[in-house]
């Protein structure tokens, strides 16, 4: 169940860009912020990487993936360090008001049911509590969609989807596309070219490939982010217009607290 994930999923001990190590480390620094001193849940979690800066900050922190095999490889990083479990975003196996924080990065765009996912939130998270998305933005020009997605929302859908099902939703950009690489710049009208044509590789060693051409030399994916020296730079965005200026949408989504 769930271990065709292992295709699309940057795994621990993978080549990739030094960039995509920046940006997680950047989204776990900000979740671990928002994180301290509460209860974290961490959906979709993968090999875990994120799971070592949100347990410096977090009260607690439970984690799960749906994929058996990548729950196997996280478990024998951590240890009992952290509680690391197989289960599904859509059937969340915790009692109501369980956590403070959810947590989904780069996955949303694989449920199949999106707003059931997020009554579970709902019904997990505490008054106040807050809800924490990353995800690749559909709306710039060179956008390729990973296999087995299902629904990307830019900052706008995003935005109102959260503000339906009941959430207060705050938006952030991170790595902005005009300070990329001269290298990628050169290149991305060669991407968005590929993507129309639909000849983008699928696989995640097609896509090491690719990654060797638009970013050079790649590196191993760390089992375990460490703290970078300088906070992540995130970017208040308007929360009803497409944007159009960074790779990565952060996004911030808050439950009423009952007590204000």
């Amino acid at each position: 169940m769930g271990d065709h994930f292992k295709s699309v999923t940057e795994l621990a001990g993978e080549s990739v860009a030094t960039e995509q190590v920046i940006r997680m480390t950047d989204r776990y620094q900000w979740a671990a912020h928002v994180s301290a001193g509460r209860d974290v849940l961490e959906v979709a979690c993968g090999t875990g990487q994120g799971l070592g800066l949100l347990a410096s900050t977090a009260r607690s922190v439970t984690a799960g993936d749906i994929s058996p095999a990548i729950v196997a490889q996280a478990t024998a990083h951590y240890g009992d360090r952290v509680q690391i479990r197989v289960m599904d975003a859509t059937e969340l196996p915790f009692g109501e008001s369980s956590f403070d924080v959810v947590i989904i990065f780069e996955a949303i765009y694989y449920l199949s049911d999106v707003r059931r996912f997020l009554a579970e939130v709902r019904r997990v998270l505490r008054p106040g509590g807050d809800l924490l998305i990353a995800t690749a933005n559909p709306d710039l020009s060179d956008f390729n969609p990973s296999p087995y997605s299902h629904a990307y929302f830019g900052a706008r859908e995003l935005a109102q989807l959260l503000s339906a099902e009941g959430f207060q939703p705050s938006l952030f950009g991170n790595t902005p596309v005009g300070q990329v690489s001269a290298r990628q710049r050169v290149l991305r009208p060669v991407k968005r070219a590929a993507v129309r044509l639909g000849v983008m590789p699928k696989s995640m060693r097609g896509k090491e490939v690719l990654k060797r051409l638009f970013f050079g030399q790649l590196i191993a994916m760390p089992e375990e982010l460490t703290s970078a020296a300088a906070p992540p730079v995130l970017t208040p965005i308007p929360r009803d217009l497409p944007d159009r200026e960074h790779k990565v949408l952060l996004c911030r989504a808050s439950l009423p607290d009952l007590q204000s």
